[in-house]
């Protein structure tokens, strides 16, 4: 049986992981990591020397950075089919590092008020954040998912969607806001985000 290990702390970009890897099936342990200590610790950092969550350890293999972790749980378990077929997947690809790439970085720079001017929109990969965002909602127009069905693509994106839209940055459209709403119905995204609804209680101080 595969060894894999899970370093996250329930309140971070983990939870995507978390939804990967219920998802994918396969056990795991999750090591749960706390910022004022663990965190910062030369254990962890050993493993990701920025001393960021989420991280998977697989069959004694360091993966970081969620998109690319996504990627690879699809590829190291391909019976979840959470990938298309290789030939079939440009829109999987594409889509998946937009998430990555401009959208995270539009949400980023808009939670902490960064105004890009009109010079410098062709210095930064997304534009503005309502040029990818409009990307995005075009893209969902008339499709239920990134590719033919449910794929990694689509849960790296809607995970980032949904953040924007709990927290308010986004006012979405109607494609958006039922692309969301589909992809949190999924008993792997339910069952992921008990799990770490009950980790950040165990980690909150006592009252």
């Amino acid at each position: 049986m595969a060894e894999l290990t899970f370093y996250t702390n329930p309140q971070s970009r983990g939870q995507i992981i978390r939804w990967m890897l219920e998802e994918v099936g396969a056990p795991y342990e999750t090591v749960v990591l706390d910022y004022a200590t663990t965190l910062k610790g030369a254990e962890y950092l050993a493993i990701n020397p920025m001393g960021k969550v989420p991280a998977i350890v697989h069959d004694g293999k360091v993966v970081t950075e969620c998109a690319a972790i996504c990627a690879y749980l699809a590829d190291a378990f391909p019976e979840a089919g959470l990938a298309p077929p290789v030939n079939d997947r440009a829109e999987y690809y594409r889509w998946l590092f937009f998430a990555a790439g401009p959208v995270e970085a539009a949400f980023t720079n808009k939670a902490l008020k960064v105004e890009v001017s009109p010079e410098q929109q062709r210095m930064v990969g997304y534009g503005t954040f309502e040029t990818a965002i409009h990307a995005v909602e075009k893209m969902l127009e008339g499709r239920a998912y990134v590719t033919g069905s449910f794929s990694a693509a689509d849960l790296y994106l809607g995970s980032e969607l949904g953040f924007m839209m709990r927290f308010g940055m986004l006012q979405a459209g109607p494609a958006t806001t039922a692309y969301v709403e589909r992809l949190t119905s999924r008993d792997a995204y339910k069952r992921a985000a008990e799990i770490d609804a009950a980790a950040a209680k165990e980690l909150a101080p006592a009252e």
